[in-house]
């Protein structure tokens, strides 16, 4: 069992609280303490209300790619492609024919890629780990889409707003990622136990970008949100 630092949400006021760390997606100092266990601690900004683990408590570069080498997704798997239709399924329904995408952190195993070429769709991918080409961070987008990466984002700020800006008008940021609903549940999610698993978004921070990018997110099911720029 954990340890809360506060009330039920990270919105709670204490003047006296000290300045723990900048969060990593607005940059804000209003910063609390938010849950601790055996492992390591969280922390929640209350600009944003992004959840996420200071830096001195992330893997490094070997020991994270060590965990994702051990992932055995590939395209042939059904599961995993059931999986991914719930953010391929809504993306389809909005495509334009020939569109061209950018799947950002495609892993060792791309699949949604393949998913999507198969509906005659042009996809190139990026990951730092696996594709790393900066080529695919150059161009621009109809759509973009992320599944499951941005939990793993030491700057999420800075690689959500590279992101918005390589789509062009009209396109749209695909993203899945399970969301914190509470700090009452936080103890007990599995989510949070993957030590990759560094920054932990909720309805209200989607919201937060939705404001800042002036494109309302779509929320689907509880774990695939839709931009459109």
């Amino acid at each position: 069992m954990g340890t809360f630092r506060l009330g039920e949400n990270c919105l709670q006021q204490n003047d006296n609280e000290p300045v723990l760390d900048m969060c990593p997606l607005c940059a804000s100092i209003k910063v609390v303490s938010y849950y601790e266990d055996k492992t390591r601690p969280y922390l929640c900004c209350r600009e944003c209300q992004l959840v996420f683990v200071p830096r001195a408590f992330h893997l490094s570069s070997t020991d994270e790619q060590a965990v994702y080498d051990q992932h055995q997704n590939n395209p042939n798997d059904q599961g995993y492609r059931r999986f991914l239709s719930r953010l391929a399924d809504p993306l389809l329904e909005k495509l334009a024919p020939n569109s061209l995408g950018l799947d950002f952190g495609s892993g060792p195993g791309p699949t949604l890629s393949v998913m999507l070429e198969e509906k005659g769709h042009k996809v190139n991918i990026y990951d730092p780990f696996y594709a790393p080409d900066k080529q695919a961070l150059a161009g621009h987008y109809d759509f973009i889409t992320s599944t499951e990466v941005i939990e793993h984002l030491a700057a999420p700020g800075e690689e959500l707003d590279r992101l918005w800006g390589l789509l062009k008008h009209g396109g749209y940021l695909g993203l899945m990622t399970k969301q914190v609903t509470n700090q009452k549940s936080f103890d007990s999610w599995h989510y949070k136990n993957d030590p990759t698993h560094i920054s932990f978004f909720s309805q209200q921070t989607f919201e937060y970008l939705g404001a800042k990018w002036g494109s309302a997110p779509v929320f689907i099911g509880a774990d695939v949100i839709l931009f459109r720029k």
